[in-house]
């Protein structure tokens, strides 16, 4: 059964010139993958100094340029980190991967480790905009050939960096069906937090049309990275892609 009302990536991205970094987890439309997506842009010749790198059991950011590296400390980070034994993915936009690693790696039984992971954090020190911190975690059952995700945001209270309000999100997915959730509701100076539910998403089979309807209707002047992971769910090989625009 086709799930209704879906946006597509490609009328969300390409209405959107900043949509900041953004995480898109979901189900292929056969049913046998579990999908993921995570992009980076930037408007600062720092942010879009960057490259992604993947390393074994993660994926890190990188200066693509050394030298012009100014300030690491909300841009280099591992966005992507396997856990438990490959029994979990974790994706998320700051280093808040590595708490949500910890947590888990230190109490492989809590169900609400990712939840208790981030109720230690909160939104990003870079007044005035105070990037949100958007986070997702997947969990397999190979056995069964199924995975349930979770999905979280960690915002100021409409600008004020006195209150973080800190929201969560549990799914269980439909075939060709996914969440996509972003910093940003937009440009803006300040840039305006994301607001409102993860949007859903058409999610397409492979990796390659994945990777494609996002890369293709991100803004060419501020689209930075992007990263695919595919995973079968049946244990078969899985499939990556990582698109950089500084080669």
């Amino acid at each position: 059964m086709s799930v209704k009302g879906l946006n597509s990536i490609k009328s969300l991205l390409s209405s959107n010139s900043y949509p900041g970094r953004g995480i898109i987890i979901g189900k292929s439309n056969d049913g046998k993958k579990a999908m993921i997506a995570y992009f980076i842009m930037g408007r600062s010749e720092n942010s879009r100094n960057r490259i992604f790198q993947r390393f074994e059991g993660g994926m890190r950011t990188k200066a693509f340029d050394e030298s012009k590296l100014t300030d690491p400390s909300l841009i280099i980070y591992n966005p992507y980190l396997s856990a438990c034994g490959g029994s979990v993915d974790i994706i998320t936009n700051g280093d808040q991967t590595n708490t949500v690693y910890d947590f888990m790696t230190q109490t492989p039984e809590d169900e609400f480790a990712f939840e208790n992971a981030l109720n230690t954090r909160e939104f990003e020190p870079d007044a005035p905009n105070f990037t949100p911190r958007i986070s997702g975690a997947l969990y397999y059952n190979f056995m069964e050939e199924s995975f349930t995700y979770k999905m979280s945001i960690l915002k100021s209270a409409d600008g004020n960096p006195e209150v973080c309000n800190r929201y969560y999100y549990n799914y269980t997915p439909l075939d060709g069906a996914g969440h996509f959730i972003h910093t940003y509701e937009c440009d803006g100076n300040p840039i305006p937090s994301f607001d409102g539910e993860p949007e859903r998403v058409a999610i397409p089979d492979s990796a390659e049309d994945f990777a494609e309807e996002v890369w293709q209707n991100l803004n060419a002047d501020n689209k930075v990275s992007l990263f695919v992971r595919c995973v079968p769910l049946d244990g078969g090989a899985v499939s990556e892609i990582i698109i950089n625009k500084n080669n």
